[in-house]
């Protein structure tokens, strides 16, 4: 009897370890150093240091609803009320954003690139993949409507979490963006973490993943299952975008399939020949250009031919 309660107990030891590890590599997931986002970025050709200095442009730092600031640039070379907000991934900064700035201030757009909660200069002590980060979101997009008037022409591109975390801005507070753009989103984390823990780790995600919800409602105060994009994708009337490389073996295209299929209106999904996680524009420039011009051709008022 002794034996086996000893046994029972290792047992459930060492899930409670697992799942609190789950739990640490979710709030604390290890960032990419912005010295190194810079240096990849100008060895790659998507960032030009003087272009960007010479940009006309400001930084602003935007209050979170929950305590701290969230650091962003604006940029406006064109007179304008047409702007787009770009939401950056897990890891990244808004210094990996600037490559779709680019795009966007080429369509005669102006932007506004930020860092989302614990990366890069904003605050806050964990990133919780799109529940914390949405109403950042918010917080970022009633800051620019404030500056800018109601006659503001608005649309967000995200990239992976930044995906993510705009369509459950958009899916749950407000669909308050005239169209949205979401390149390589998870459509729910809880599967997106199954995904990756059997592909992985090789664990089994059945019963790891309660056991991690549990420990992150105590520790984080939210549960994994709010966290799912095509939970609220229903609630999203204004056009989407969506795009996925079909070599993507981090978040599987299937999801951004799933998203596609879910969404009612109007909406188009072009899917990258080449390139893994993230790298649809990088590896599919024209491609991505050209899907682009067609959607804001079809859906956005006035967009250039």
């Amino acid at each position: 009897m002794k034996k086996t309660f000893r046994t029972l107990f290792i047992i459930l030891f060492f899930w409670l370890a697992l799942a609190l590890y789950l739990t640490n590599r979710i709030m604390y997931m290890k960032k990419k150093d912005e010295k190194f986002i810079l240096q990849r970025e100008t060895e790659a050709g998507r960032y030009h240091p003087e272009e960007f200095m010479q940009l006309p442009k400001r930084e602003v730092i935007i209050p979170s609803s929950f305590g701290y600031n969230i650091k962003a640039v604006i940029a406006e070379p064109h007179q304008t009320n047409r702007y787009i907000i770009i939401a950056h991934g897990v890891t990244e900064t808004k210094f990996n954003s600037i490559k779709y700035m680019n795009l966007f201030l080429e369509r005669g757009f102006n932007a506004l690139i930020y860092d989302h909660r614990r990366h890069g200069e904003s605050g806050g002590k964990t990133t919780s993949y799109g529940y914390y980060e949405k109403f950042d979101l918010k917080s970022v997009v009633d800051w620019l409507k404030e500056e800018k008037g109601p006659d503001l022409e608005l649309g967000i591109h995200g990239e992976s979490m930044g995906a993510a975390t705009m369509l459950l801005y958009a899916g749950m507070l407000e669909d308050g963006a005239d169209f949205y753009i979401a390149d390589c989103p998870f459509s729910d984390f809880q599967e997106q973490l199954a995904y990756l823990l059997k592909k992985d780790f090789k664990l089994p995600p059945k019963l790891l993943i309660p056991i991690a919800d549990l420990i992150l409602r105590l520790r984080d105060n939210y549960s994994l299952q709010y966290v799912s994009p095509i939970s609220v994708i229903k609630n999203i009337k204004k056009p989407i975008l969506f795009i996925h490389s079909k070599d993507d073996d981090f978040i599987p295209p299937a999801m951004t399939q799933a998203l596609f299929k879910q969404k009612k209106g109007p909406k188009m999904l072009f899917l990258a020949t080449h390139g893994r996680h993230a790298e649809s524009i990088n590896e599919n420039r024209a491609d991505y250009e050209r899907i682009i011009d067609e959607f804001l051709q079809k859906y956005v008022v006035h967009a250039p031919a």
